[in-house]
């Protein structure tokens, strides 16, 4: 049974987070408003994991802090999740030596039995290599998918690299086994597990799943490399649960003309529940409602600007649930340019966009502005991200992206080590400042800003 949080402590969170000051009240610290949220969200709430109670807790604290920079029409959408809900995700070796393993278990795991489970180790180098494996092959074992993820500046390794975690549960279960293992997703060697989420494909039997630190899983590579049989023993009693509250919460700065199309800036609110969610994603949204107001502060701007601290962003696939839920609450609300923080706090160095031919003087005018800042043009087109993707792709809008460095982001990804000392302000402040350019230019445009080119 789920306890409420007693009223009077959820009037004292809001009156907290309400009596921050509104602006950068030391102009001499880095960091200013953006540090302000990322501190506030990562210290007066902590994780805010889909669904839960702490996901409620910061959607006050959002509308509460929001109000207090002086954003208008600030409100709650709400809307319900499939949730995932934490339980005791533990995990060791049992032979050839008996050996403790860090794991946590990934969303919309199955859950073992309060016993727990074990079994012979199937070991697979690739995924591709699960793939090959005989129907029924795997009957009563618990298979160990591994890879290989390296860092790299734009961060392109996750998205080839996460697969195995989304797709291998569904793999392995079809195959007969009765619970599945992967290397984390991540590029560090710490011993810490890596959070997300796994996608049960059609007719898939979900079963136990969870990812251990890259550590433990290059000790298992180990074994396996010698030929020495292993067993593993699983308990994770994370489990899926229906219906669970979450929402998104929305802002706006006024722009001078109500009747042209808002330009709409994403971050995302939730966070896995296993550190405090500052890289991913308190910082994003701090960036965006910073840029904003540093926009507000040269004048108000021709076009609203909107913010939207999206929920529940972690459980969904590819694109989040709460940029799901926005895309269909506001299908026939014209927006004018999406735009989206969410790869942590570090510098921003590149800047691509998804606009028409028509759109290229207005995209020339942004690389020119932020050329003197050190930020290249890519030749790549943008590709959003999880809160904005559903409803740029429904209404064919222009979308800009903003790179940030991401040599480090997947060292702390989804991990205990996401928390506020892992951001650099004087960074986050270069992020604000990046941002704020080209919110001026976007939201200062009189002239159609012609959509995504598909």
């Amino acid at each position: 049974m789920r306890r409420r949080r007693p009223a009077a402590a959820c009037l004292a969170l809001v009156a907290l987070a309400a009596a921050a000051p509104a602006t950068a009240s030391d102009p001499k610290r880095p960091g200013g408003v953006a540090y302000d949220i990322v501190a506030g969200l990562t210290t007066e709430v902590g994780p805010r994991l889909d669904g839960s109670e702490a996901e409620a807790r910061a959607r006050a604290w959002a509308v509460a802090r929001l109000q207090a920079l002086g954003f208008a029409n600030v409100h709650v959408e709400p809307f319900t999740i499939r949730g995932f809900v934490r339980g005791t995700d533990e995990a060791r070796l049992t032979a050839p030596v008996p050996q403790r393993l860090v794991i946590t278990a990934l969303g919309y795991s199955a859950p073992t039995p309060a016993r727990g489970i074990e079994g012979e180790v199937a070991y697979f180098p690739t995924l591709d290599a699960l793939k090959s494996a005989p129907d029924g092959a795997l009957a009563g074992k618990i298979v160990f998918i591994d890879h290989a993820m390296r860092a790299n500046q734009d961060g392109s390794g996750y998205g080839l690299n996460v697969t195995v975690r989304r797709q291998g549960p569904t793999i392995a279960s079809r195959k007969g086994a009765i619970g599945v293992v992967i290397r984390s997703i991540g590029t560090d060697n710490h011993r810490l597990a890596h959070a997300g989420v796994t996608d049960w494909g059609k007719d898939a039997r979900p079963i136990p799943a969870g990812a251990v630190s890259n550590p433990d899983a290059d000790l298992i590579a180990r074994n396996a490399a010698l030929g020495r049989p292993m067993r593993i023993a699983l308990t994770l009693t994370s489990h899926p649960q229906p219906n669970l509250p979450s929402g998104n919460v929305i802002g706006e700065i006024p722009g001078r003309d109500p009747s042209l199309p808002a330009v709409l800036a994403a971050c995302h609110l939730d966070s896995w529940d296993l550190g405090t969610g500052a890289i991913d994603n308190a910082a994003g949204c701090g960036i965006i409602t910073a840029a904003a107001l540093q926009v507000r502060a040269a004048g108000q701007p021709l076009r609203t600007i909107r913010v939207l601290w999206a929920g529940s962003e972690e459980l969904g696939g590819a694109a989040g649930l709460g940029g799901e839920e926005y895309a269909k609450v506001h299908a026939r609300e014209p927006h004018a340019v999406a735009m989206e923080s969410d790869f942590g706090a570090d510098r921003v160095w590149r800047v691509q966009f998804d606009i028409t031919a028509a759109g290229k003087p207005l995209a020339d005018r942004i690389a020119a502005a932020l050329s003197p800042m050190g930020i290249v043009r890519g030749a790549g087109k943008a590709s959003g991200g999880e809160d904005i993707t559903p409803v740029a792709q429904k209404q064919k809008i222009a979308v800009i992206a903003l790179s940030q460095d991401g040599t480090r982001y997947f060292d702390i990804h989804h991990t205990a080590d996401d928390t506020l000392d892992k951001i650099d302000p004087a960074q986050l402040q270069q992020n604000v400042d990046v941002w704020a350019t080209v919110l001026g230019i976007v939201a200062n445009e009189p002239g159609p800003i012609p959509g995504s080119g598909g």
